[in-house]
């Protein structure tokens, strides 16, 4: 799906001090994310601290973002977890019209082996209503998808339209770039840090964190790699590589919350367990954000 190329974000939950969804934010925070330069928005992945999203927060949000986007760029669904069989009913029963695909991360704590990561999205393949970006991050989940495992489910199921790799292994992902079977398998960068080097082998994109608080400038670098302008794209890989390291200094994504709400964008609530950082760090991430203005 050549849509999904270039700079997408995950994007946060925005909340208010209650802790209850700030939906007027989350409205004016997808106008922003359009009007920067954004290619796509990904909607209840890790950044928007699904696990204590109510299933009918995450049914309000994704209807909010949609109504705000109107169909002027491609909304991703994330639906995953480590139950394959619910897995299964949640595709076959959420309301995913206007959505362009759904993203899916490996089985977390079960900790499955390479056959039962194939067996999962095997059997996801079987239901889903819309393609699928594959999410390998094993520092969440506590299992690594192995290349042989991503080329093998991408060549089987052309239902697979891409992996979001955040293994942080350069080996690991340039095999995948190099050796997947089609070109329409997509690669997407999961490494906010590391998507200049990745773009430059040869990866079509990212879903990033950054890019909340920077779309403009995160999507000129990824834009400008894209088109073969290495120049730009480092210059603004260099700009940004403090702060897009920083934010997860405390977890994620407590630190870009710091940031958007400095720079006017939503408040920085978190819900637990996660906290808001540290008053350091706090100024710090200010110090880096003036500092891109």
């Amino acid at each position: 799906m050549k849509s999904l190329c270039g700079a997408g974000v995950a994007i946060i939950t925005p909340f208010l001090e209650s802790g209850k969804v700030d939906f007027k934010a989350l409205e004016s925070l997808t106008e922003f994310w359009i009007s920067e330069g954004l290619d796509y928005l990904v909607v209840n992945g890790t950044t928007a601290e699904n696990p204590v999203l109510s299933p009918q927060e995450k049914r309000d949000i994704l209807a909010a973002v949609l109504g705000a986007a109107s169909g002027r760029i491609p909304i991703v669904f994330g639906i995953g977890g480590n139950d394959t069989q619910s897995l299964k009913r949640d595709m076959l029963e959420t309301d995913l019209a206007g959505v362009s695909a759904i993203l899916s991360v490996t089985p977390y704590y079960n900790k499955p082996n390479q056959q039962g990561l194939y067996a999962h999205f095997a059997a996801l393949a079987e239901v889903t209503p819309l393609p699928i970006i594959l999410y390998n991050v094993p520092g969440r989940t506590g299992v690594n998808m192995t290349a042989d495992t991503t080329l093998r489910l991408a060549s089987d199921f052309s239902v697979f339209c891409g992996i979001k790799e955040a293994s942080g292994n350069m080996h690991q992902i340039s095999r995948i770039i190099y050796e997947r079977s089609r070109s329409s398998f997509l690669v997407i960068s999961g490494d906010d840090a590391l998507t200049f080097p990745l773009l430059a082998s040869g990866a079509d994109g990212v879903i990033s964190v950054v890019a909340n608080a920077f779309p403009k400038r995160f999507s000129t670098m990824v834009h400008a790699a894209r088109s073969g302008d290495f120049s730009l794209a480092q210059t603004e890989h260099r700009a940004l590589y403090s702060i897009m390291n920083a934010i997860f200094d405390e977890g994620s994504p407590a630190g870009i919350k710091v940031a958007m709400e400095h720079l006017g964008l939503c408040g920085s609530t978190v819900r637990l367990p996660l906290t808001q950082v540290s008053t350091g760090l706090a100024h710090h991430l200010k110090a880096l954000t003036d500092a891109l203005r």
